[in-house]
């Protein structure tokens, strides 16, 4: 059964294509690029970057080259694991690839605030991509089956998009099948047992779907 489902899902390939009112954009300006690229970045991909943050005003908050653990992090793109100035403004880049990024309130840390970041902040981050891996699942995959955009999958929502796979690789429906398949998804992949996958249980957890 699961091996299945593993099949089914992988097999999937849909381009992401909006449908959401336009969002405030990112000011993105690229400071070395290298001479060559084998790949650029995507959704889904697994990223590891060295950062600078700034305020407006040119004063750095912070950098991870001297600040921390002075280590370089790894994050997925486009699952809403960083800010979603970063998921916007470090695609389709290049390993190797220097960007300055500024970032308004509404893609950064907004009306709160966060620490030592006031409210409203417009901040700026100059980000070196080291490394580009490929991510444990699919954002694509994601997308389509988050039917509601709230970024966490329903028992619902799997259940609708595994009865469209069966029907799309003409499987006879099994609605048997299908509510075992979904108990057992949820069983492994709910870490936290609140009813839903969330974007990033589903990124890291990838033995099922």
């Amino acid at each position: 059964m699961l091996t299945v489902l593993a099949w089914l899902c992988s097999s999937m390939l849909l381009s992401v294509s909006g449908g959401k009112l336009p969002e405030a954009e990112v000011e993105i300006d690229v400071l070395h690029r290298p001479f060559l690229c084998r790949r650029k970045t995507k959704y889904g991909d697994m990223l590891l970057v060295h950062h600078e943050l700034y305020f407006e005003n040119g004063t750095m908050l912070y950098t991870s080259r001297t600040d921390g653990d002075r280590h370089a992090m790894w994050f997925t793109l486009g699952i809403m694991e960083v800010l979603k100035g970063w998921d916007k403004g470090l695609q389709d880049m290049c390993s190797g690839e220097k960007r300055k990024l500024v970032v308004p309130p509404a893609l950064a840390y907004g009306k709160e605030g966060k620490g030592k970041i006031p409210p409203e902040s417009t901040l700026t981050f100059v980000v070196e991509l080291l490394n580009i891996k490929n991510g444990p699942r699919s954002h694509e995959s994601f997308q389509e089956m988050d039917l509601n955009d709230d970024w966490r999958l329903s028992m619902q929502e799997v259940s609708v998009y595994l009865r469209k796979e069966f029907e799309r690789h003409g499987y006879p429906p099994n609605d048997t099948l299908h509510e075992n398949m979904v108990m057992d998804i949820f069983n492994k992949e709910d870490a936290n047992k609140d009813g839903f996958i969330s974007s990033r249980e589903f990124t890291y957890r990838h033995d099922e779907l």
